[in-house]
């Protein structure tokens, strides 16, 4: 049985028809041009470990980018602001160290689409379950791009995962994770678990809260790309290929770091994060990146 949290969403209650729909055209364009960048991105995952470290995370970058193009999926970045304080129990943020070390980018999670998306923004390594390495073709591209695997089934492992992670932020690599540990339907959040803050914690990294938000061409939210509950890939999938108009919205909130007198702890750092990204929905921000 998993030790990570189930939410409540069900495909039946939280997921709704688009307010567009694509025709069979566009539908069939997309679905070819998928197949496309995933095979194009075959060759790469086989000689991908002989790249530095960075190089490849650029090169996962354009290719993330590319997939969602393809999909129909319209990325905005915007840049938020965070205006949290601190008390005894919550440190107050201090500006982070520009050191070496990476960040941990924390995120909340709605689709399997997320990884991607995130990826498309910055270089990084994601943390994602694993049986996604075993998923044909796909396992393989996300291997090569640096993923980071926890095992959903063994609680034992997470200690080692945490290891990993703080590792990779300590060699300085962005990581993204999803500390909710479960995916929502994106009209509301669950807890954000504190086990991956402690990466950040012993490797000395600054947080950095990151809202994912899938909405239509206007403002209204958009259910479609949710992956909740007893919800299939291929069911999901159709549904973003069947969708016109999609727009992912992601917004980037000021790096958090705690100055070592201040007592950080795993939960304070989770408390924080998770009052930043679920927020009420932030005035609209300039636009600086959209794909």
């Amino acid at each position: 049985m998993s030790w990570l949290p189930v939410a409540a969403c069900t495909v039946g209650g939280c997921v709704r028809p688009p307010a567009r729909t694509a025709g069979p055209v566009r539908r069939t364009l997309r679905v070819l041009g998928a197949l496309g960048v995933v095979a194009g991105g075959v060759p790469w995952s086989l000689v991908a470990r002989r790249f530095e470290e960075r190089r490849r995370g650029r090169i996962t970058m354009r290719w993330a980018r590319l997939l969602l193009r393809v999909l129909g999926i319209r990325l905005e970045v915007a840049q938020g602001f965070s205006v949290l304080g601190g008390s005894a129990a919550s440190p107050a943020p201090v500006a982070p160290d520009p050191g070496t070390c990476g960040a941990l980018l924390v995120a909340n999670h709605v689709s399997w689409l997320d990884p991607l998306v995130v990826a498309a923004i910055t270089p990084c390594r994601p943390l994602a379950k694993s049986d996604i390495a075993r998923w044909p073709v796909l396992g393989r591209l996300v291997a090569a791009g640096g993923t980071i695997f926890i095992d959903r089934e063994r609680l034992s492992t997470l200690p080692g995962t945490v290891r990993d992670v703080a590792g990779a932020l300590r060699a300085g690599h962005d990581v993204a994770v999803f500390p909710e540990g479960t995916t929502t339907c994106g009209r509301a959040m669950g807890p954000f678990r504190p086990a991956m803050f402690q990466a950040a914690i012993d490797a000395g990294a600054p947080v950095r809260p990151v809202r994912l938000r899938f909405r239509d061409e206007g403002s209204d939210p958009a259910t479609g790309p949710a992956f909740v509950g007893d919800d299939t890939l291929l069911a999901s999938l159709r549904r973003v290929i069947a969708a016109r108009g999609l727009v992912v919205e992601v917004t980037m909130f000021p790096q958090v770091a705690y100055a070592p007198a201040g007592g950080a702890t795993r939960r304070s750092l989770a408390g924080i994060a998770h009052a930043t990204v679920s927020g009420d929905s932030p005035r609209r921000h300039d636009v600086l990146v959209a794909a």
